[in-house]
């Protein structure tokens, strides 16, 4: 067994960032941060013991620099590189650079991501495993005609997949045949663009599925486990916005062979560190859908339900520390739910939003956990993932963790951009999301028009308050002969309703 690490470098920014840094500097291990142009006031580099500049704000010249993490490495004498999650967390090239430079890489061989990363490669591998997988083509052949026959052989709906992708891009969904090869040419474009790999895979679309996925843990000894299920199936864009554990769909044998499965998977491809094996769940049929051969976001849920501390075992792992964690022992107490807050506007398609938070205010009480890299003055970029934080929610029953979820959201304020609360907190009141009844086309189920639903204040009330604000600014105008206050920033200056008192 090697020693504990004593100098490990955050190749990431923000909330994740700041999350392993907290738990470094909770092992007693010294933490070195990057920041970019865009970053120099951040949170995550002011929490670290020390922090290193990149360059550019954009992301390519920054957090996706191989070359100058390396260096920065180099420079600081890291013996570990901990990649969060996105930007280079699941490049093969990375880790492998890593290992070359003789860098610990907190998460898999680079050949397991190489395998995992691919979608074709790994339903490859999962099916000469026996795990079950979607129908589909994953092909080598990838011209329009070939992929056509295919799509025909599978039958229509059929989705679309990027090999290479990830976060929702390059998915298309075709549900009649004349639609498939522009279509797929759209898909193939996007997928070049987001991945520089256009290669196609297709897969017989399932109708409402749920979106059930696995969180792994396994040694360098062959010791492997899993810490039971979440259910992400709350999507917009094939990106998650809310998460929860344990899912309501599973029963107790689902859930023991779900789990088996997730172990298979793992153990097939030599899966060393955390990892998630997700799943699609059509009725009591489940699917391979992928692994994800990093931390996920939503780990936080499985922490607070299982009692473990993912991100001290992936640094543990890493270090040739053996799994003390026996399958048998892993339970789940209560429910936790988790809310992504984005700077985003779902009235306008959840188009991205920017600019400076003037105010920040949190919910803080009992079992409310969040996990953020932003405070008041933060500037929010196009530059980085629109995602501001996470709340996550613990307590004893689904209804419980809910109601604790709605409070938390009615008392989070993040003033400065427009952010996605008021429609999380939407969702969490619905009645079909109260009876667990969650599936991946939720919101074009129920939300298709939001917020047309929503009650609006009627006419003569907004005609009466902007007469109301007239009348109130011009009594408020000195009148000749009235003392004038010498300090421009005197209270008893202001022209608005706000009185001291």
């Amino acid at each position: 067994m090697r020693n504990m690490f004593k100098r490990i470098l955050i190749a990431n920014r923000g909330a994740i960032a700041s999350r392993v840094i907290k738990a470094c500097q909770e092992m007693g291990i010294h933490t070195i941060a990057i920041y970019s142009d865009a970053d120099e006031r951040s949170v995550h580099m002011k929490l670290a013991d020390e922090s290193h500049h990149l360059g550019e704000s954009s992301p390519l010249e920054s957090y996706m620099n191989i070359d100058k993490l390396l260096d920065v490495a180099k420079k600081s004498g890291a013996e570990a590189i901990h990649p969060g999650y996105g930007f280079l967390s699941e490049n093969p090239e990375f880790a492998q650079r890593c290992e070359d430079a003789g860098l610990s890489f907190i998460g898999p061989r680079s050949d397991v991501i190489r395998d995992m990363g691919c979608k074709i490669r790994s339903k490859q591998i999962m099916e000469k495993a026996g795990i079950p997988t979607i129908p589909g083509y994953h092909g080598d052949e990838q011209d329009n005609e070939r992929l056509l026959e295919e799509a025909d052989v599978i039958g229509f709906p059929v989705m679309i997949k990027a090999a290479a992708g990830g976060g929702g891009k390059g998915i298309r969904i075709v549900h009649e045949r004349k639609e498939f090869i522009s279509t797929a040419e759209s898909a193939a474009r996007e997928a070049i663009s987001a991945f520089g790999d256009g290669k196609l895979l297709l897969e017989k679309f399932i109708i409402d599925p749920r979106h059930i996925e696995f969180q792994i843990l396994a040694d360098n000894f062959g010791h492997t486990v899993h810490l039971l299920e979440r259910e992400c199936s709350i999507q917009r864009r094939h990106q998650k916005i809310i998460e929860e554990t344990p899912s309501m769909a599973l029963t107790s044998d689902l859930r023991e062979r779900m789990g088996e499965a997730a172990v298979k998977v793992a153990e097939t491809v030599g899966y060393t560190n955390a990892g998630t094996v997700e799943f699609m769940l059509s009725g009591k049929d489940y699917y391979f859908l992928e692994m994800n051969t990093r931390l996920q976001v939503e780990h936080a849920i499985t922490e607070a339900t299982a009692g473990i501390d993912i991100v001290k075992w992936q640094i543990k792992i890493a270090a040739d520390e053996r799994l003390t964690i026996q399958q048998s022992e892993v339970r789940s107490r209560g429910h936790a739910i988790e809310c992504r807050i984005y700077a985003e506007d779902p009235e306008k398609s959840f188009l991205p939003s920017t600019g400076t938070l003037h105010q920040l205010s949190i919910p803080l009480g009992g079992n409310i956990r969040h996990e953020m890299g932003i405070e008041k003055g933060t500037e929010i970029t196009h530059h980085y993932d629109p995602m501001l934080a996470k709340l996550i929610v613990h307590a004893e029953n689904r209804d419980e963790a809910i109601d604790k979820m709605l409070w938390a959201l009615s008392n989070y304020s993040a003033l400065g951009v427009t952010t996605n609360i008021p429609f999380l907190k939407e969702i969490s009141h619905h009645a079909a999301f109260r009876r667990g009844q969650t599936d991946t086309n939720f919101i074009q189920k129920y939300f298709s028009d939001w917020p047309k639903g929503r009650e609006a204040p009627p006419k003569e009330a907004i005609i009466a308050a902007s007469i109301f604000d007239m009348l109130e600014g011009a009594r408020s105008v000195p009148m000749e002969g009235t003392f004038l206050e010498a300090d421009p920033y005197s209270p008893w200056k202001g022209r608005d309703k706000w009185r001291i008192s």
